[in-house]
Formats: C-alpha cells, structure tokens, sequence
C-alpha cells in the first residue's frame, strides 16, 4: 500500500470521527438532561410515589417525608425548606395534615409558585369524634377511588402549570396508573368481602381509616389516641372507654400505624381484658424497599391482606 493511500484512508478515518462527534453533540443538545428538568417537591412519601409514577424520569421529584416518617410531625432541614421554595412546581397533602411544614407550604403560595393540593380534588369526610370532632379527615389515600380522583386532578394541573412535561406521555401515564388504582379497588373490595359484616370493625391507633370504613363499609369502633393526628394523648377515660367497646364488639385485633409505636395499642389490649392482637398496618407512611409498603400500591395491599386475617372468624 503506497503512501499516498495511506494518507487518504488516515483523512477519511479523521473526517468520520469528527463528523460523528459533531452529530452526538447536536444529539446531546436536543436531549433532556436531569438540569433541565422541572423541580417538583412533594411532602408526603405517599404522594411522591404517586408523581413519580405519573411523571417518570421527565420532571426531578423530591419527596420532603422520608420512609417512616409520620406526617404530622416531620419537619425541614434548611436545604429542604431551599428545595421547596425553589420548586418549580409543589404537591402537598393538604387538611393539616403537614403540621410541621404548613409555614413553607403558606410561603409556597405567597411566592406564586404553581402547588397541587391533593385534597382539594374530592370532598372530604369529617371526624365524627374525639378532638378533632367537625374538622375534615386528611387521610383519603387509604379509599382508593378518592385517590384516583387525585389523580385526574393532579394529571391535569401537572399538564397545565409544568413546562418541560410531554402531554401524551402523561396522558399515557395517567390513564395506566388510574388503571392500577381501579384493579386495586376492586381486588380491595373482593377481600374485605370475606370478612363477616358482623366483624367488619376497626380499632387503631388515632383515626386513619375513616375514608376506607366509609368506601368498603367498615365501622371504626374507636381509636387509642381519640384524635385524627398522633401528637394527641388519650386519657385513663378515654382508655375505659373504648375498653368497653372493643369487649362489647368483640374485636379481636387492634391495628396499629407502623410509622409510630404501638405501645398505647398493647396497653389497651391488656387494660380491655380480653384476649387481642395487635397488627401493625402502614397507614401513614410508606417503607423503604423490601419493607412491604416501598409504594402506595403495596402498602394497600399489604395493609388489606392484614385486615382481612387480622378480623377473619377465629383470628383471635
């Protein structure tokens, strides 16, 4: 091969390369990078499974609540509160349900900053007693039909008020996971079924169930803490009291809310003086992976499968 062919297969090795590079380079401009993305902050781990389902890897989520953590309480460090206030776009629960973060949320609204509140999007039911008695219930997401309203409502701001999203993967999104939630009502409604309605009554540790007893006709014969946050205290009263009704229902199981400790709950098993499990459900908070409740699907799930045995004839 003479030097001259050489040189000619050396030229055009070069030109191909370099018009290659100039192609990925054009390519990598067209292309969506993490630092374009739009910011959405969302407080509830509940919540920020959900966004992150319907948005994808399209939008940056930032869930404010860590795995375990209890609603009512948590609070924001200072990168946090940074996050939040610089978020392009704020989903939050909504009914006081964020007590520790409602300052930041109320400066989220001051800013202008577009912010989806969840309950917003159905009417809510409001506690029947205890002293939160009038005030509207927050803990819709354990109905699932209640959150599948959410949903709709939540897919149409996300596509209204956040730039950068596409419409029709959304839309996509969307529709499968309103999907999921609808074959989850009815898997739902098929277990709770096969329980008695003579012992479709709940006991837990403060009032969470109020949407689900309402949706799959459950009564709710009472709560430890006799109030819809766990920051309340029940009183020896309020102990006598709801002893008296678990021995009058014949309750066999009291559910405890696995994000804060059932203490209270074993305490009144013994003071009722009867024989009563306690289970622990994920009610308020969601797990990290492989701790049975990673995503709000799973946490109904397996929140369902634990009621259904835990109120079966016999369980006790």
């Amino acid at each position: 091969m003479g030097a001259r062919t050489v040189t000619h297969i050396l030229r055009g090795v070069v030109a191909a390369g370099a018009a290659l590079a100039i192609a990925s380079g054009l390519a990598s401009c067209g292309a969506t990078t993490p630092a374009d993305r739009p910011e959405i902050v969302v407080t509830t781990n509940i919540l920020g499974d959900v966004v992150t389902e319907l948005v994808g890897d399209q939008a940056t989520v930032t869930t404010l609540m860590k795995p375990g953590a209890d609603p009512h309480s948590f609070s924001l460090s200072a990168q946090e509160a940074a996050s939040i206030e610089n978020a392009d776009f704020v989903v939050s629960n909504g009914l006081g349900l964020e007590e520790g973060v409602a300052q930041h949320l109320g400066q989220v609204d001051a800013a202008g900053i577009p912010h989806f509140v969840a309950s917003d999007a159905f009417e809510p039911l409001a506690y029947t007693e205890g002293d939160t008695e009038g005030m509207d219930d927050p803990h819709f997401w354990t109905d699932p039909a209640r959150m599948s309203a959410v949903v709709e409502a939540l897919g149409m701001q996300l596509a209204a008020e956040v730039a950068g999203l596409d419409a029709e993967t959304l839309e996509v999104s969307v529709a499968d996971y309103a999907s999921q939630l609808e074959e989850l009502d009815m898997w739902m409604q098929g277990e709770f079924d096969s329980i008695p309605s003579s012992s479709k009554s709940l006991v837990t540790n403060h009032h969470v169930f109020g949407y689900l007893a309402d949706r799959f006709g459950f009564t709710v014969v009472g709560t430890v803490i006799p109030g819809g946050t766990t920051l309340a205290a029940p009183s020896a009263a309020d102990f006598a009291e709801l002893s008296a009704d678990i021995t009058a229902a014949g309750v066999p199981t009291i559910f405890a809310d696995s994000s804060s400790p059932d203490d209270l709950a074993r305490a009144l098993a013994s003071e009722a003086g009867i024989e009563v499990r306690v289970e622990p459900l994920f009610t308020e908070s969601l797990t990290p992976a492989g701790g049975g409740a990673a995503t709000y699907l799973e946490m109904m799930r397996t929140n369902t499968e634990r009621i259904t045995t835990g109120l079966a004839p016999g369980s006790s």
